[in-house]
């Protein structure tokens, strides 16, 4: 499975992300390319699914030409939701842009072009995609995506997620969706558990729903109603988890979460400490729950 060019494709993947990550002036001087190149450039994308498709033999020229022109057109989209908004209040473009990575996402459109062990690969492009389109191309600000993380970044995550522990355990417990695991797993395992759920779910969730959409609907409604909007979207993602059919445990339990994740990240406006909130609850829910 994890052939060299499998490997190569996963560099590639996550290269634009851990850079825009940990060096946000980098989005800065992509802006400096001139326009057409800007536009053209996230065709690259395409680049690790080809090297995926043809390690694995199910090369298709359907998905190579979705993973390089739907970056491209998701840029376009933005390149005129900049032009046509200038303050930055949000407008059909961003949320429409927003509904389709959301979607294919969730509903899982592209995953059959990926072999079943490797489809972690669609979700680090499509949020590549956005990386590319929100921060180069709509240089949308007040996002947070920084991951150098501070002090305080993990002062906030963490308090939140004591804010929200009692609240889920208990719901949780009385409505039969979590149940205690008498295990003590070692401390490698627990920080391995922790960094891959960190890197690899928290982040890219979190900065789509806070860094995104809260950020986008703050400039709308005002900061109440944008935080529980994006709570209730983020919850009703959830719907079908772990479930054949509408999960409105899960989806419960995740809107609840969501409020305390979109405090972490108003805070500061700082993704890496909403993520921290997240990735505690995803890490405690996982190893003890």
């Amino acid at each position: 499975m994890f052939t060299p060019l499998v490997i190569l494709a996963a560099a590639l993947t996550l290269i634009p992300y851990f850079a825009a990550a940990f060096f946000p002036a980098i989005t800065t001087q992509a802006r400096s390319l001139p326009t057409p190149a800007r536009l053209l450039l996230p065709a690259l994308l395409c680049i690790p699914y080809a090297l995926v498709a043809c390690s694995a033999h199910i090369f298709q020229w359907r998905w190579i030409a979705l993973y390089a022109l739907l970056p491209v057109a998701i840029a376009a989209l933005l390149h005129r939701a900049r032009s046509s908004d200038p303050n930055q209040c949000g407008n059909w473009r961003d949320f429409f842009v927003l509904i389709i990575l959301g979607l294919a996402v969730d509903l899982r459109w592209f995953q059959p072009a990926w072999p079943p062990r490797l489809i972690a690969f669609n979700k680090i492009l499509l949020l590549d995609a956005g990386i590319y389109a929100f921060l180069c191309i709509r240089q949308l600000n007040g996002v947070g995506f920084n991951l150098r993380l501070r002090p305080r970044d993990f002062g906030v995550g963490w308090r939140e997620f004591l804010f929200y522990a009692p609240i889920a355990i208990t719901l949780g417990l009385a409505l039969g969706f979590l149940h205690f695991h008498a295990i003590l797993p070692s401390a490698p395992r627990a920080l391995a558990a922790f960094a891959f759920t960190f890197f690899l779910v928290a982040v890219p969730e979190e900065l789509f729903f806070r860094g995104w959409l809260q950020n986008l609907l703050e400039r709308r409604i005002g900061r109440t109603p944008a935080l529980i909007l994006t709570a209730v979207f983020f919850g009703l993602a959830h719907f079908n988890k772990r479930a054949a059919h509408f999960n409105w445990r899960y989806v419960l339990l995740a809107a609840i979460a969501g409020i305390f994740y979109g405090r972490a990240w108003r805070h500061g406006r700082r993704v890496g400490a909403s993520a921290i909130t997240h990735a505690t609850v995803d890490t405690v829910w996982g190893l003890w729950l």
